[in-house]
Parts: structure tokens; C-alpha cells; sequence
């Protein structure tokens, strides 16, 4: 059987393993845009702040890994064109052009950047944007140059961006149209203590403004213009999310109405022998029978193996995810899944939060840490259906449980009489989600405080 796999990244790389897993004699031909596969752009922070050694070290693969492996890499081919009756895909390898064959084809394009109509971007230096190798090395060599920087975007990747640019000495600033850091991943107790925290470090968050023109010298960025203030910048990053890379497929698969690829649960296209996944794809959505748009590696790799299996003859279908995530913003760690309270407004349904502040460990512990945590759950039937954890310590990986709890349907009142160890260097006789849940519920069962 020869499978083609176009693009390299999460979902592309864990078709190729798991296709060579299961069929013994597959042909594999990989496509790949860039020169170099399987880039990481998840790691692009730690490689800005010299965690990672080098762009080189944020690679699943590479050429001489996936041909030892027998897999046949195409580099710098960007597959322009499919005809899916002749079952071919037109690639461009440097301006020239040739069809490659397959018997099962697996698309994971990925996106490219939204560019925003800003007067001028186009006109000056130093303006970047936070998405591939390229850009990684690019937004590297001026870390260190930098001195007056404006991030445009305060989702996941600009503050990442926004956090390097600080920690490297930059006077860094987030601007964003939205009112808050992180919108569509915390609620306001949590993002406004995250404001509050980055200030401390020296990371400004303007918010409700939309940029809408750079100005320069000398071929240089000096200043951004919004619809409501100016600010000097000497660097200008935008991190206002992507869109898909689909153009190329608009008559060959059935898209909606974003571009995005149509798929069914066992990622097959519209047409047959044609999966996809990756972020030009929707997800299906645990706390409601939806589809949406969430750009997870965790949910690509997931893909991958689900399409890998399904065309070499073993039936699979996607689970259900909650969209679970967690990121570090200098002092705090923090995760969140499924939904938020903010989404109460478009739930059919009676929608419930409950937001608590505890300390991890008994108080003879001698020790003041904090975890601040929100559960959202179904008013009506408890059914749990979102979770939000933060913390100074790294605590993050107990959203997984809240995550696990989405999937399994589980109520209030399971989670507070979850079963979970107790030892007082790590928690509390009640562990801080047992808490969680009770306080939803309105009720507590027993203290672990001394009564005296």
C-alpha cells in the first residue's frame, strides 16, 4: 500500500509511526513545505529563553531519521494540487512540478498566520510573527536588540512571546482587542491575577484596543497606532491566531464555511481514501456534542492515530476531547478544560461555576501556597463540564483529572468523594478538588484544621 502524507507536524508525524507500525510493507512518501520536517512550534519558547539548544532540538524528525525508517522525505515540496479520481497530488518542488500517486492520502496543511489589515506592515523591519522555523530564528537573533516591544495578541502564543521579550530586558507590552489576557482559556479571577503578576515582572497588558497602523524611520518600526492610543516599538510581534492552509483544496474535499477541512470521526475527508487532521481540522467536543476548532498537539497526535489506523483497515473513531491545556506565565502555572463560565450565555442548558481559593497543604505544614481552581457543571444534573486550576506550584497536571471527569460524565458529587492519596508534604485530607466539588455543592464534610 503506498500512503502520502502532506505536512510534517504532530499529525503527519504520528500517521507515518503508526502506519509503519501496522503495515509491514508500507510505501510512504512525506511532504514537506519547509526544509527541514517536523518542526515543533510548541518549543519555540524554550528555545527564545535557552531552555532548548537549538531550533535543531525541536524537530520530531528529521531527513535522515524518517529514511531510516524507510519513509521517502520530500523537502521544500509543497503539494499545490490533488486530483482525487486519478488518486495524484501535484507537488512544486522549487518551481518545478510533478505528480506523485497514493493509494491512501493523509492531508495535515497546518495554518499560516491571520495578518491583520495594518496600515503599513508591510513597510518596516522588525515585524514578526510567532509560527514556524523561521519565524522562531528570526524573533531569536532580536531578542537580545530589542528594547521597546509591542505584542498584538494576548492568546497562548503572544504571551509566551510577550514573557521572552521581558525576561530578555525588553519594555514589552500585550495589546488586544479583548478586555483581557487569555479570554478564551481562563475566566477573569484567574487572568486577572496573571495581569497583576506579569506587571510585577514588567509586562504591560493594554486591553480593548485594535491596532491599526505601524509607523517607522529608516526603514525601521518606531511606533504603534491603535484606535484609541500610540506606543513607541522597536519590535512589533502579532500573535492574532491563524487560518487554514486549505485554498489549494477548495474543490477537491468538502470544506466549511472557515476553510477548515470536513472530516467524520474517523477523519475521512469527503472523499474516499482522503483523511486529514491537524489544525485545518474540528475536533469533536466532550462537554457538548459539537465540533470546534482546537489547535492541540495533543488532539493532532490523537488524529493521527485514529487516520492511521482507518487506512491501514482497523476501524477507529476520534474520542471526544475537552480542549485541556496549561501554561507557566512567570509565577504561575496554570490549566484549564473543557467550558467556562463565560460561555453560559450560548449553553442550552442551566449553567453553574463555583470559583475557590485553598491552601494545598494542612496548615501545620508551615506552608501558604494557594490553588486557585473553578469547576463549571450543569446546575440542573451536576454533570461536570469545565474546570479552570492555577497555582504558584506546578499543580497543572490535575486538570487531566478534571478532563477525565468531563469524558466519563461524571457529577459534583462524584468528584467530591473522589478517592484521591493523602500525605502532607503534597496535599490535604481533602484533596483541593474534593473541596472543589463540595463547595458546588454547597457543603463541606469535615475540616482538616487543628480545633485549636
Amino acid at each position: 500500500m503506498k500512503y502520502v502524507v502532506v505536512g510534517s507536524s504532530h499529525a503527519g508525524f504520528e500517521v507515518i509511526q503508526t502506519v509503519l507500525k501496522d503495515d509491514k510493507e508500507a510505501e510512504i512518501h512525506l511532504f514537506e513545505k519547509g526544509d527541514k520536517p517536523s518542526f515543533l512550534s510548541c518549543g519555540i519558547q524554550s528555545y527564545l529563553e535557552d531552555v532548548s539548544p537549538s531550533l535543531d532540538s525541536l524537530h520530531y524528525a528529521n531527513e535522515a531519521s524518517y529514511e531510516k525508517q524507510g519513509v521517502n522525505v520530500h523537502t521544500e515540496s509543497e503539494v499545490v494540487d490533488l486530483d482525487s479520481d486519478n488518486k495524484t497530488v501535484t507537488v512544486d518542488h522549487n518551481g518545478e512540478q510533478y505528480t506523485e500517486s497514493y493509494d491512501k492520502l493523509f492531508l495535515s496543511p497546518g495554518g499560516v498566520p491571520n495578518v491583520p489589515p495594518v496600515e503599513g506592515l508591510d513597510e518596516y523591519n522588525n515585524i514578526f510573527f510567532m509560527r514556524g522555523r523561521d519565524w522562531a530564528g528570526k524573533i531569536k537573533d532580536r531578542l537580545s536588540e530589542a528594547k521597546k516591544v509591542v505584542v498584538v495578541g494576548g492568546g497562548y502564543i503572544g504571551i509566551e512571546a510577550a514573557e521572552a521579550f521581558t525576561k530578555a530586558g525588553a519594555d514589552t507590552k500585550i495589546i488586544d482587542v479583548t478586555d483581557r489576557i487569555l479570554p478564551t482559556y481562563l475566566d477573569e479571577e484567574f487572568t486577572s491575577i496573571l495581569e497583576d503578576n506579569a506587571k510585577e515582572h514588567g509586562l504591560d497588558f493594554v486591553g480593548g484596543e485594535m491596532v491599526k497602523k505601524v509607523e517607522g524611520e529608516n526603514g525601521d518600526v518606531t511606533k504603534i497606532v491603535t484606535d484609541k492610543n500610540e506606543y513607541e516599538a522597536d519590535t512589533v510581534l502579532f500573535a492574532i491566531g491563524v487560518k487554514p492552509s486549505t485554498e489549494w483544496l477548495a474543490d477537491k474535499v468538502e470544506l466549511n464555511d472557515l476553510g477548515m477541512i470536513k472530516i467524520d470521526r474517523k477523519q475521512q475527508t469527503s472523499v474516499e481514501d482522503i483523511y486529514a487532521g491537524g489544525d485545518a481540522t474540528l475536533i469533536p467536543y466532550a462537554p457538548v456534542e459539537e465540533e470546534r476548532y482546537i489547535a492541540l498537539a495533543t488532539n493532532s497526535r490523537r488524529q493521527g492515530v485514529v487516520a492511521a489506523k482507518n487506512m491501514t483497515g482497523s476501524e477507529m473513531e476520534m474520542p471526544r476531547v475537552s480542549g485541556t491545556s496549561g501554561l507557566r506565565l512567570f509565577d504561575y502555572n496554570f490549566g484549564q478544560t473543557g467550558l467556562h463560565e463565560t460561555e453560559a450565555p450560548v449553553y442550552d442548558g442551566n449553567l453553574g461555576a463555583t470559583y475557590v481559593e485553598e491552601l494545598v497543604r494542612p496548615k501545620f505544614m508551615q506552608d501558604e501556597t494557594k490553588v486557585h481552581m473553578k469547576v463549571v457543571y450543569d446546575k440542573d444534573s451536576h454533570r461536570i463540564l469545565g474546570g479552570q486550576i492555577m497555582s504558584k506550584e506546578d499543580l497543572v497536571e490535575s486538570i487531566n483529572t478534571i478532563s477525565v471527569a468531563i469524558s466519563a460524565g461524571w457529577t459534583l458529587e462524584q468528584l467530591a468523594m473522589a478517592d484521591f492519596f493523602f500525605q502532607p508534604d503534597f496535599d490535604r485530607p481533602w484533596n483541593y478538588l474534593n473541596v472543589l466539588a463540595q463547595e458546588a455543592l454547597g457543603e463541606t464534610h469535615g475540616s482538616d484544621q487543628m480545633l485549636f
